[in-house]
């Protein structure tokens, strides 16, 4: 899933990972922080994933951060903002069956957070034929990816929350018969 990020304007690179025991309660047994002024330093997805299921159990969770660039318009002034593509952090956890007394079942197996929902709704900016585009452009990586997710990485089922508790899904719908 970590490389699913590339294909869509994402870096190819893991950023971070941690390894939580047991619950979010305990503290990390394991945390790598990728840095770029160590060129030796392997941050493909494949050696961060290694490095932290060296301690592979039941009881823990898995989570490794990568770079996404999504829309976002720019503080510049005048009456339409410019857009410019900016690095998101995106957090991908995989959670052992055993994990906080057993989320696994209700969460499923994989969280992907990709942060607020903002870029793909744009609430506070006005709806100009301009931003409307990029606004769109948001939404289809979304669901680019989640294609991407379902095709490459044997999803089965997915969900799109968002921390307000509403239905991500008909927002989405919702702010795109806006802008149509």
């Amino acid at each position: 899933m970590l490389q699913q990020f590339a294909a869509l304007g994402g870096t190819d690179k893991v950023k971070a990972a941690t390894v939580y025991p047991l619950s979010w309660n305990e503290s990390p047994i394991y945390q790598w922080v990728h840095s770029d002024k160590d060129p030796e330093e392997n941050a493909e997805p494949a050696q961060a994933i290694a490095r932290a299921m060296e301690a592979l159990h039941e009881d823990y969770a898995y989570e490794f951060e990568v770079e996404w660039e999504l829309w976002t318009p720019s503080e510049e002034g005048g009456e339409e903002p410019g857009w410019k593509l900016e690095p998101r952090v995106v957090r991908v956890t995989g959670f052992g069956p055993q994990f906080d007394e057993g989320s696994f079942d209700q969460n499923g197996q994989i969280r992907i957070d990709l942060g607020t929902d903002t870029p793909f709704l744009q609430e506070e900016v006005a709806l100009s034929a301009e931003s409307a585009a990029y606004v769109k452009k948001n939404v289809q990586k979304l669901v680019d990816l989640t294609t991407l997710m379902q095709k490459n990485a044997g999803a089965a089922t997915r969900l799109l929350w968002s921390e307000s508790g509403e239905n991500l899904a008909q927002k989405l719908i919702a702010r795109l018969q806006q802008l149509n």
